[in-house]
């Protein structure tokens, strides 16, 4: 069966020939219906009564126009606005297209060639999406709002730093407040840690898209989804929402402009200027802070759940990855070698999965199925020779290379693992 496709006028006509050809119009009365001439007419019903509806569809569609411009020419001209003009409108992109390059196009034309290859966007598209207001939650607990704010919080008193903003979605009560050097797992293990300790567990916190608390990676593997403090959150069965926009969660984002006025003054006034007198501040601001602009709440229940027996925030706020065990009993580790001692159930283990937990504080330990494995660590990496004789004339170069390799062997972590800043004090060190 051939599909023909046709359009509205052309289906019309159809039916005006059909009755044409039935002998219940005449041809002056298919003319008007049609707005043809009697000549157009009747070659239309010659070729209808030949080949059918067919006859009647315009052999031009689907080809472009006669009257198009090259395929060369708008490849050209896209190329130059990307190269030169990818921020321009249509209107100034082609007036430089004229004066610069010779080439003379009709706004309108330009316009449709940057839609059609993204560099450009048509009114309707260009329009701010509509957020509406939500209602707040009833209970003070239930929804736990959360972000970090960098700013010059001490101004140029001291460097500037991230602070770590707990606010009630029911109340706009601050929950807590923490300064910080930077907004890094670790750092929100602590924050959360010390909200837990004081308040209990909310239903759920309600955060942005920051890498700590979702994956962002589209072509991600391996894993199960799910971040090191989504995790940590997991475990203790408390939920995790990422908005899709900044004005979802705009009261920790109205919060933040308000605390970057008047925090920053109180501390100036204080004259407070490193991150712990900043911390220590913080708890009398918070008071100050709900006394004036906190909201009551529509329940007077508050449903944070005290933390339970089981709950253990050691090992919940921890980082954990899991490694392969070698036939020797090894594994790798943040690039370090690690020796499990060979014990009955290390010997077991060769090609299976162990879990490696690093502590904020800098404790790590390797476990399976729930058991810590003693091991030790191994450092692989060649020494410089310091005291190897040299040419004279080769002395600087060499010296050169000698301080670059004992500044890696200096390092007690990984340059490589931007994840774990925040991190202190570890156990060991290598070299």
């Amino acid at each position: 069966m051939t599909v023909i496709t046709m359009s509205r006028t052309e289906i019309d006509r159809m039916g005006v020939l059909h009755d044409l050809a039935d002998g219940r119009i005449k041809i002056a009365e298919a003319s008007t219906l049609m707005g043809l001439g009697r000549r157009q007419v009747f070659r239309l019903a010659k070729a209808y009564g030949k080949h059918g509806p067919e006859a009647l569809v315009s052999r031009r569609r689907g080809r472009p126009s006669n009257r198009c411009y090259p395929t060369a020419l708008r490849a050209e001209v896209i190329g130059i606005i990307e190269d030169r003009y990818s921020d321009f409108g249509p209107t100034l992109a082609a007036e430089k297209l004229a004066e610069l390059h010779g080439i003379h196009l009709a706004c309108e034309t330009l316009r449709q060639w940057m839609i059609m290859a993204g560099l450009w966007k048509d009114r309707r598209a260009r329009l701010k999406p509509v957020h509406q207001p939500r209602h707040r939650r009833d209970c003070v607990g239930e929804l736990i709002q959360i972000d970090g704010s960098e700013h010059w919080w001490f101004e140029t008193r001291g460097p500037q730093c991230t602070l770590l903003v707990y606010i009630d979605d029911a109340t706009s009560r601050l929950m807590h407040l923490q300064f910080v050097e930077s907004e890094s797992t670790f750092d929100y293990f602590s924050a959360t840690r010390a909200y837990l300790e004081r308040h209990g567990k909310p239903v759920a916190f309600y955060s942005d898209k920051h890498g700590v608390f979702r994956v962002n990676k589209k072509d991600a593997v391996g894993g199960d989804g799910m971040t090191q403090f989504g995790r940590a959150l997991h475990a203790l069965n408390i939920d995790i929402i990422c908005a899709n926009s900044s004005q979802a969660k705009g009261r920790v984002e109205r919060a933040n402009a308000t605390l970057q006025d008047r925090l920053v003054k109180e501390m100036r006034l204080c004259g407070i200027d490193t991150i712990a007198a900043g911390n220590a501040f913080l708890p009398v601001f918070i008071d100050d802070y709900n006394a004036r602009f906190a909201k009551a709440p529509f329940d007077d229940r508050d449903i944070h759940r005290p933390l339970a027996g089981h709950d253990d925030l050691d090992d919940s706020f921890a980082w954990k990855e899991e490694r392969s065990v070698s036939v020797n009993l090894t594994l790798q580790y943040d690039q370090v070698l690690f020796i499990l001692e060979p014990t009955g159930i290390a010997r077991s283990l060769a090609r299976k999965r162990v879990t490696v937990i690093d502590y904020p504080d800098g404790r790590l330990a390797i476990r399976y199925n729930g058991v810590d494995l003693p091991y030790r660590t191994f450092d692989k990496r060649p020494q410089v020779n310091q005291a190897a004789i040299v040419e004279n004339k080769r002395l600087g170069p060499v010296l050169a290379y000698i301080a670059e390799k004992q500044k890696e062997l200096d390092m007690s972590r990984s340059a490589k693992a931007p994840r774990r800043r925040g991190q202190t004090n570890h156990m060991f060190k290598v070299g």
